[in-house]
């Protein structure tokens, strides 16, 4: 028999599961609000987007340009990797840019910069020593191969480079920085202490690893010109710059860290540019690192916003999305396809106006037509990295962000459909 204290009991769990099913009915309401829900989204006005919308290959960025940055709203889309070396062509012909630096590992770039300047191997063998699956695709090879063939046939002075500003792995610049100290005739006896088959010997902690490094640098820094010693003190910066990320692999500050050093490195192949005499560069990269305004959180910006902050005007940034687009993700060892919706209306204005890739610069936009709202006022966008969980079919919010596009874009290229990258396989 149920006693008035067992009826009280029960009655206060009820109270306290439907309170709690409130709560999270209306958290949930108050997050689709703002990230928006399941399906396709709204859209913009399809005729009057068309109108403004042109093809990639009329892609016209001002010359005054300094860095001139690329995003990827995923890194597992054919499409956004095929815009590396469609938009990298109208630069070469129309800023006459003559670098490309991506979201890779330094010392593997250098070996992608090796082979389009004549070096042996494939093509293929150079996209996989960046060191990133994601690069191990068709789209990448062909950038490289088209970057080699134009080097075959470039006038002095006028060649293509290949250049990574990122740190997170060690191999390729460990071997050029021991390969450039025995070009200076510095002693490298400590320096070969350091790396073994998997990485770092584990005799060594970061601290001493880093004295190395230090030590390293001042003998070169004593015994060689400073146009000789660039390249090996740049990649002695990117390998320190590696043992810091390293300390931080759990911490908040991670992101925000790797994004101040990439930041750094882009300016360094900007120099490097500009002492050829070439005044603008161009950088690739998720178009979470090369926004305008971006940040991790009150004291960390991002890539982009960092660059912008030292360039000013002189930094364009051309962010990218997508209506529908099934992403390669990784899935433990092996990779799967997941579909995903932007919810963005500006994607999905192209996608109804039968635009598979367009170019939308923000500024031919007046601010008396109705398109001139969805740059100005914040809108859903998609951003997927390398990452999957179940939750993203969930809550689809988890692959969203909600910008004004004009904040952290000077304008932006729309893909209506995006299909899967093919990550081959490591011979």
């Amino acid at each position: 028999m149920m006693t008035k204290n067992t009826k009280k009991r029960k009655s206060k769990r009820a109270r306290i599961v439907l309170g709690f099913v409130i709560v999270v009915a209306v958290a949930v309401g108050i997050v689709f609000s703002r990230f928006g829900g399941f399906g396709t989204g709204p859209s913009a006005n399809a005729e009057e987007f068309a109108e403004y919308a042109t093809p990639i290959s009329q892609i016209d960025v001002p010359q005054d340009k300094r860095v001139i940055a690329l995003g990827e709203a995923t890194h597992g889309n054919k499409e956004f990797q095929q815009l590396k070396l469609d938009v990298f062509k109208v630069l070469v012909e129309k800023n006459n840019v003559c670098a490309f630096a991506l979201e890779g590992d330094f010392g593997g770039c250098e070996v992608v910069n090796r082979y389009i300047h004549g070096g042996e191997g494939t093509a293929e063998e150079a996209a996989a020593a960046i060191g990133f699956a994601i690069y191990r695709t068709d789209e990448m090879a062909n950038l490289i191969t088209w970057m080699r063939e134009y080097n075959e046939t470039a006038k002095p002075d006028q060649d293509l480079r290949f250049y990574g500003f990122d740190m997170q792995r060690v191999e390729h610049s460990y071997e050029f920085l021991l390969e450039e100290a025995h070009k200076l005739q510095v002693d490298t006896t400590d320096l070969e202490k350091l790396l073994g088959e998997d990485g770092y010997s584990e005799t060594f902690d970061a601290d001493q690893i880093g004295e190395v490094y230090t030590a390293l640098e001042r003998s070169i820094k004593t015994s060689a010109s400073e146009e000789d010693a660039t390249f090996a003190l740049h990649l002695i910066d990117c390998l320190k710059q590696n043992i810091e990320l390293d300390k931080l692999v759990n911490s908040s500050d991670y992101s925000g860290i790797r994004d101040g050093f990439m930041a750094k490195n882009a300016m360094w192949v900007l120099a490097q540019e500009q002492a050829r005499g070439n005044n603008c560069i161009f950088i690739s990269a998720h178009n979470g690192h090369i926004e305008q305004k971006g940040t991790y959180g009150p004291d960390q910006k991002v890539m982009g916003s960092l660059l912008a902050d030292e360039l000013g005007e002189a930094y364009y940034a051309i962010g990218t999305d997508f209506f529908e687009a099934e992403v390669n993700l990784p899935k433990g060892d092996q990779r799967m396809t997941h579909t995903f919706y932007s919810y963005d209306p500006l994607a999905k204005a192209a996608a109804t106006s039968g635009l598979e890739t367009c170019w939308l610069d923000f500024s031919r936009i007046p601010e008396t037509v109705e398109l001139a709202n969805y740059i100005n006022e914040p809108i859903m966008m998609g951003s997927v990295g390398e990452y999957f969980s179940p939750l993203m079919y969930v809550l689809p919010q988890t692959y969203r962000v909600k910008r004004e596009p004009i904040e952290p874009y000077d304008s932006m290229i729309l893909v209506s459909h995006a299909h899967p990258t093919e990550i081959k396989a490591l011979s």
